[in-house]
């Protein structure tokens, strides 16, 4: 079984020859440390090292030829709450007077070059689409949950542009990968350590509508879908199966709910995995040898439909390679 029907097997809930293994995606200053222990010169050359089974390889970039960013924001801050174009809209007027984005102004060209050289890996890509934070980044965060309650129609006015413009961006990326992308992959993060950033019932109203179209549009491609989202979910983890997400990244280990346990407990069988290895603990501070063992753990809970990963996909520099090593030969044990 080569690396791509492994984890089309996974994903689809059907029987594999072992786990499957994502390295992740390291911080850009954790490469040169990978490098160096692991003798690589190549990012492709350390994977192919690990024995890591899927590339994430994003739709395109935006080109617009005045050099405006995709999402003109105009935020006036870096924090959260910092706000932008829309902090102070009361008037869905004031939406369609927007000079929003033009998928005219893509350019695919580079990524469909690196599909096209990927090799037998399982290649997971199209537009990130992460409405929930650029809607944010439009009101400043604190008013975007505010808007929610006083102006619902304005929040619903923004979200609809943002994911018209990803499903125009995914329709045309998806024309042009045709047979070239195994999943359609993409994210938002909805959790804190804790618990949900906005309720059950805001999810359902302000956000699950938009999944439906994002989701649909994949699976009318014959594309399963993988979801990201940080934090502790297991609220809406349901909600997610019912829309029909496929595949579920990358169970933040340490999160209230989000442990192997509770996820094996809840939802063994209705979803696949992907992820679930402690990066705020265990791969900093733990042994290569507790490593391991923690793998086989997860990989006993979640198995057999699990994609063993970080996490958090961003490998820190504080991971020792010594336990990516540890974490990646556990994970392909059979």
């Amino acid at each position: 079984m080569n690396r791509r029907d492994r984890i089309r097997a996974i994903i689809a809930g059907l029987p594999a020859d072992r786990c499957g293994l994502w390295l992740g995606n390291p911080h850009p200053d954790t490469w040169p440390l990978l490098h160096q222990y692991f003798g690589t010169a190549t990012e492709e050359q350390l994977r192919q090292a690990l024995n890591d089974d899927l590339r994430w390889i994003p739709a395109g970039v935006y080109k617009h030829p005045g050099g405006k960013p995709m999402f003109d924001v105009q935020r006036t801050g870096e924090e959260l709450g910092a706000g932008g174009a829309f902090a102070g809209c009361e008037d869905v007027r004031q939406v369609e007077d927007f000079e929003w984005p033009d998928p005219d102004f893509l350019d695919f060209s580079e990524v469909i070059r690196a599909l096209q050289e990927a090799g037998d890996v399982y290649r997971a890509g199209g537009f990130w689409c992460p409405f929930f934070h650029d809607v944010a980044e439009f009101f400043g965060m604190e008013n975007y949950f505010i808007k929610m309650f006083t102006h619902p129609g304005v929040v619903h006015a923004v979200t609809e542009r943002v994911v018209d413009f990803y499903l125009q961006a995914n329709a045309r990326f998806f024309a042009a990968a045709d047979g070239l992308i195994d999943a359609y992959f993409f994210g938002n993060d909805f959790g804190s350590q804790q618990n949900l950033l906005i309720s059950p019932e805001l999810f359902r109203e302000f956000i699950v509508p938009y999944f439906k179209k994002l989701i649909g549009l994949a699976h009318r491609q014959g594309l399963p879908v993988i979801l990201h989202s940080c934090g502790s979910i297991y609220r809406i983890i349901p909600d997610l199966i019912e829309l029909g997400v496929d595949g579920l990244h990358p169970l933040q280990a340490k999160a209230a709910n989000m442990d192997a346990e509770t996820l094996a407990r809840e939802f063994g069988g209705k979803i696949a995995f992907m992820g679930g290895i402690d990066t705020q603990d265990l791969l900093v501070n733990g042994s290569p040898e507790q490593v391991r063992e923690d793998v086989r753990r997860v990989k006993r809970l979640l198995g057999p439909n699990l994609i063993v990963s970080p996490s958090h996909e961003a490998v820190l520099p504080n991971v020792p390679p010594e336990n990516i090593r540890a974490m990646a030969e556990a994970a392909v044990e059979g």
